[in-house]
């Protein structure tokens, strides 16, 4: 499931464009800096948030897919919905749904940028970290909407990555798409349609129901 949700961590690598040499993250760009500080600042504010998406996946050797889905979060808590699975965490655990297969895997939950899914706040908060290095490279427009386009890459030359292009609305200065490239060829690109904050959810709707599911084979794989 992690390579799904590739374009919600800034694991980066290679150089940006420019004539400027990024070695450190104190050579980044203060103009995409200060972004970058809003969009963190907003999400920070918000005590839940509800974003439906489009996942285009641009494997090699493969056609195109498009997937649709929708991520619900609030505080440490998910549930992700994409083609065919499922993702529930209430904090604790981790409950993977892979439908066709009507099979459940619960794994313990992990906090951090190994999880397998990070809200927009928590993926801006790496840019902090000291650990990447981005600046702005360019505008465009993309479905319709004018972008600043930041782009990112790790001071880890062993990431699996080539770079990440974060495209910010210029109108609301909202993040409208992430794509990330790999160094393998493929691409995952992060469409953006709507953010809804400060929903409230029931608890319940982080928890996998099993009796919802009648015959689906669970694999407990925690850590007691």
């Amino acid at each position: 499931m992690k390579y799904v949700f590739s374009f919600l961590l800034l694991v980066l690598s290679l150089g940006l464009s420019g004539q400027k040499t990024f070695n450190k993250a104190s050579d980044s760009d203060p103009k995409a800096k200060k972004i970058l500080d809003a969009l963190k600042k907003e999400y920070n504010g918000y005590k839940s948030m509800e974003v439906v998406f489009e996942l285009v996946l641009e494997l090699k050797g493969q056609p195109t897919e498009t997937q649709k889905g929708k991520l619900i979060q609030q505080g440490k808590k998910y549930q992700v919905s994409i083609a065919d699975q499922e993702i529930y965490c209430d904090g604790k655990a981790v409950w993977l749904y892979l439908k066709s297969n009507k099979e459940v895997q619960i794994n313990d939950f992990e906090e951090g940028p190994g999880a397998d899914v990070m809200s927009p706040a928590e993926m801006l908060r790496l840019y902090e970290s000291g650990q990447y290095a981005y600046a702005i490279t360019g505008n465009a427009i993309e479905n319709g909407t004018n972008v600043t386009q930041i782009e990112f890459k790790p001071l880890d030359k062993n990431s699996e990555y080539s770079k990440i292009r974060l495209s910010v609305s210029e109108k609301n200065n909202k993040a409208s798409s992430i794509k990330v490239f790999s160094k393998d060829g493929s691409r995952y690109t992060l469409v953006v349609k709507s953010i809804v904050p400060n929903k409230t959810y029931a608890s319940d709707v982080f928890v996998f129901n099993a009796k919802k599911h009648p015959g689906v084979h669970i694999e407990d794989l925690r850590i007691d």
